[in-house]
C-alpha cells in the first residue's frame, strides 16, 4: 500500500507499543472474552496505565494532549489484531470528547481522568427499540423536579453497556419541542433506577458487549445536563457524529487492508490443482481489483483525518466517507471469504471473524442509507 505522510517515526514508534501490548495482552484472551460476551476489567485498566485510553485529552485532565492520529493508531492495531472486543474508541475518542467539549469544568475534572485511566468505563445511549438513525424520535424522557431530571425510558444497541460506569443518555427535556428539546445527561450506572438488560448476543462483535439499558425514575443532578442549557443535544450530536464516522471508516479500511493481506498469504500457500491458488488469474485480478480499491480508500480516509485535525471535516463529506469504506469494507470481506474457501467460513481463521465483525459497519453511527440522503441533500 502506498506511504501514510501523516504518520511520522514518533508515530510509528507509538504504533509498535500498541501492537506489542495488544498482543500480549488482548490476542491470547480474545476467544475467551467471545465466550464471555465482554472483555476484563484488566484490559481497560492495563490500557489506562499505559495511555492508551483517552490520550487526546488535555493534561489538565489526566490524557497527554495526543492528536487525533494516536487514538487512529490504536483503532487501527485493535483491527488488525482482531481484538474487536475493545470498546476504546467509543470510550475514549466518542464518550471523553463530549464531555470535554461541552462539559462544565466540575464535569471535566469529576468524569475525565476516571476515564483515562479505565476507572470508569464510559458509553453513550442514543439508540432506542423505536428509534434508531431517527435521533428525533427518542421517546426517553428527562423531566425536572427541583434539583433534579427525572429519567425514563429504554435504549438499546449501547457499546460497553455491561461494563459502563458512565452513560451519555440522550432524552427530551422537553417532550413538545421534539429535536429542540433533546438534551444530554451525564447518568452513572451506580444510581438507583437504573438497570441493564441483556448483553446482547451479536452475528459479530462477540467480545464486545452491547446491552439494553433501562430508566426508570433516575435522579439525574441538574448539574449533570451536558452544556450550558437544555435543548442542546441534537446540536451537540450532529457537531460530533462527523468524528465518529471518520473512527468508522478508518477501522473499515484498516480491517479491509488487514483481510487482504491475510488473503494474500493464503492465496500463496493454498493449492489447488497443482498449483498455488494466487497462479491462476481471477485470484490475481480479484487481488489486484481490491489492492486499487483500498488503496483509494486509504487515500480517502486519510485526507478526511487530515481535515478532521485541522478542524474541517464537514458533515456531508463525512457521511460520504463513512457509507463507501464500510460498503468497500463489506465487499473485500466477502471477497477475502470466497478466495479461502471453505476454510474462510471457520471461526478460527480471522478472514472469517473479520467477515462477521465488518456487517454493522453500514449500520452504526447513522445507516449507509441515511448517509446518502444527508449527501443528496446538498445536491
Amino acid at each position: 500500500m502506498i506511504p501514510r505522510t501523516l504518520f511520522d517515526a514518533d508515530l510509528e514508534g507509538f504504533r509498535d507499543s500498541v501492537r506489542k501490548f495488544l498482543e500480549q495482552e488482548a490476542v491470547p484472551h480474545h476467544a475467551q472474552w467471545e465466550k464471555d460476551g465482554q472483555v476484563s476489567r484488566e484490559i481497560w485498566q492495563k490500557a489506562g496505565e499505559l495511555g492508551f485510553l483517552c490520550p487526546c485529552l488535555p493534561e489538565e485532565y489526566g490524557g497527554v494532549g495526543a492528536d487525533f492520529r494516536y487514538s487512529a493508531v490504536i483503532m487501527e492495531e485493535i483491527v488488525k489484531a482482531s481484538a474487536s472486543g475493545l470498546g476504546w474508541a467509543l470510550h475514549s475518542d466518542i464518550v471523553a470528547p463530549y464531555i470535554l467539549n461541552y462539559g462544565t469544568e466540575e464535569q471535566k475534572k469529576k468524569y475525565l481522568p476516571k476515564l483515562v485511566t479505565g476507572e470508569m468505563i464510559g458509553a453513550i445511549a442514543m439508540t432506542e427499540p423505536g428509534a434508531g438513525s431517527d435521533l428525533q424520535g427518542v421517546k426517553t424522557s428527562a423531566i425536572k423536579h427541583d434539583d433534579h431530571y427525572l429519567l425514563n425510558g429504554s435504549k438499546t444497541f449501547i457499546t460497553n453497556g455491561q461494563m459502563a460506569d458512565l452513560v451519555i443518555v440522550v432524552a427530551k427535556t422537553d417532550p413538545k419541542e421534539g429535536a429542540k428539546g433533546t438534551s444530554l445527561l451525564l447518568v452513572e450506572t451506580a444510581w438507583d433506577g437504573f438497570e441493564r438488560g441483556q448483553n446482547l448476543e451479536k452475528v459479530g462483535l462477540k467480545a464486545q458487549d452491547t446491552s439494553e439499558l433501562f430508566f426508570q425514575d433516575v435522579k439525574v443532578p441538574l448539574e449533570n445536563l451536558l452544556g450550558s442549557g437544555e435543548g442542546q443535544g441534537f446540536m451537540q450530536l450532529m457537531q460530533e457524529l462527523p468524528a465518529e464516522r471518520l473512527q468508522v471508516a478508518l477501522t473499515a479500511v484498516a480491517a479491509a487492508e488487514a483481510a487482504w493481506e491475510w488473503t494474500r498469504s493464503y492465496v500463496k500457500e493454498r493449492k489447488a490443482f497443482g498449483k498455488p491458488i494466487l497462479g491462476f488469474q481471477n485470484t490475481r485480478f480479484k487481488m489486484a481489483e481490491m489492492k486499487a480499491d483500498i488503496t483509494a480508500a486509504r487515500v480517502f480516509v486519510d485526507r478526511c483525518l487530515e481535515l478532521h485535525l485541522e478542524k474541517k471535516l464537514d458533515v456531508p463529506t463525512a457521511a460520504m466517507l463513512k457509507q463507501w469504506t464500510t460498503d468497500l469494507q463489506c465487499r473485500v470481506m466477502d471477497e477475502c471469504v470466497q478466495l479461502h474457501g471453505g476454510y474462510g467460513y471457520m471461526w478460527e481463521y480471522p478472514v472469517a471473524r473479520a467477515w462477521a465483525d465488518s456487517r454493522v459497519q453500514r449500520i452504526y453511527a447513522g445507516t449507509n442509507e441515511i448517509m446518502k440522503e444527508i449527501v443528496a441533500r446538498t445536491i
